[in-house]
């Protein structure tokens, strides 16, 4: 299986969180597209869709970064849990 490097996805997720960035990078193209999807549209309407996905973000990020590197393989990369 491909090695995710977590900084990697941890800035992405900090950064790009609100349009779902490090999702794809992780490969979860669903959970991607959401965000994506979301992001997008409350950008336009207002802003509000696109602060919870960035908040979203900066959520996952943090826990992407805090995370020893075995941990992050296993829960992300090799099980594949989505979501926080």
């Amino acid at each position: 299986m491909e090695n995710k490097q977590k900084m990697v996805a941890g800035l992405l997720a900090i950064f790009l969180g609100w349009l779902g960035i490090h999702k794809f990078y992780l490969g979860y193209k669903k959970e991607a597209i959401i965000m994506l999807a979301v992001g997008l549209a409350g950008s336009l309407l207002c802003g509000l869709g696109a602060a919870v996905m960035g908040v979203i973000g900066i959520i996952e990020g943090i826990i992407y970064l805090t995370k020893s590197d075995e941990e992050f393989q296993e829960i992300y990369v090799n099980n594949q849990k989505t979501w926080f």
